[in-house]
């Protein structure tokens, strides 16, 4: 058995553990042959350690458990991932073979692929759109820059390499969250023109005032994902108003864009994002189709877009 939580191997079963303690409760099975305490958090460096030690030696973490580890954000597919020449066994493990230029680093006593070459790898994995959110979730984490990305992926020799060197040019700097990826990347593949990220308004002494999420300043239009279902705090729903004063003051338009806007009612929501461009004299191109294939809309988003 081995710790995961102290990357330290132990005695299958160590000295006063029993077969019968393992199934008792006490311990939680991360993967084959591969035991915590119950009472320990599983997170992102615990199940790469596990992986490490199902895989054995020459492993590296790699593709949607390195980017984890990172502090990237990708879909979860519920497995630890791995890379490595032999093939080990074992329910929630997946081995991928080594790939041609693949860097690894070490964070943390754990072996695992650099930021640069997880982003690569999971182009042969994720479409456009979550690539995006990946890239952008790693420059927040400040793991790597939009340029290292784009660098990398004109060097990439993978099946994906198209794709990578796309998404890596579409990565940007100041993205808050995976939602705000989406929001921008709705209208760029919508062939919209692209929205200033996290736009600053200062006071007079140069602190920062407003930041907005995405926007048009030259033209007055915020557009903001929200996800909240109310404000956190009388201080915070203080802000609000006074931020919303201060739009409505200076003449700025909001689109607010919540989740469902960009699961279910995507075209809607472009819908309503070039009714306010046009409002403020923006030239609006005819749309392109890409879009579509990336946010599919659900019956009901009748507000289809020309």
């Amino acid at each position: 058995m081995t710790d995961a939580a102290t990357g330290r191997r132990v005695p299958d079963p160590p000295p006063g553990i029993t077969p019968w303690d393992l199934r008792s409760g006490r311990y939680r099975r991360l993967l084959r042959g591969v035991y915590v305490e119950a009472s320990v958090s599983v997170t992102p460096l615990v199940l790469a350690r596990a992986g490490l030690l199902a895989a054995g030696e020459g492993a590296v973490v790699s593709h949607q458990t390195a980017a984890r580890l990172w502090g990237g954000i990708v879909p979860d597919d519920g497995l630890v991932h791995v890379t490595c020449v032999r093939r080990p066994r074992g329910a929630g493990l997946k081995a991928h073979r080594p790939k041609a230029g693949q860097r690894g680093t070490v964070m943390a006593d754990v072996a695992v692929t650099t930021p640069a070459s997880t982003f690569l790898d999971l182009s042969d994995e994720l479409g456009l759109v979550d690539l995006v959110v990946l890239g952008d979730s790693l420059v927040r984490a400040r793991r790597t820059t939009p340029s290292a990305l784009v660098e990398a992926a004109a060097t990439y020799a993978g099946k994906a390499r198209r794709l990578a060197g796309r998404a890596a040019s579409l990565v940007r700097e100041g993205v808050d969250s995976p939602m705000e990826s989406r929001v921008r990347m709705l209208m760029v593949l919508a062939g919209l023109p692209e929205p200033v990220v996290n736009h600053t308004v200062r006071w007079p002494d140069g602190r920062v005032r407003w930041r907005f999420d995405l926007s048009f300043p030259a033209v007055g239009i915020v557009i903001e994902y929200d996800g909240r279902q109310h404000a956190e705090s009388d201080e915070q729903w203080d802000r609000d108003i006074d931020r919303r004063e201060w739009m409505d003051g200076n003449g700025v338009r909001l689109v607010v864009v919540r989740s469902k806007d960009i699961y279910r009612t995507p075209a809607r929501t472009l819908s309503r994002i070039t009714a306010v461009m046009r409002s403020r004299g923006m030239r609006v191109p005819r749309l392109a189709d890409e879009w579509r294939r990336h946010f599919p809309s659900l019956p009901g988003d009748a507000s289809m877009p020309a």
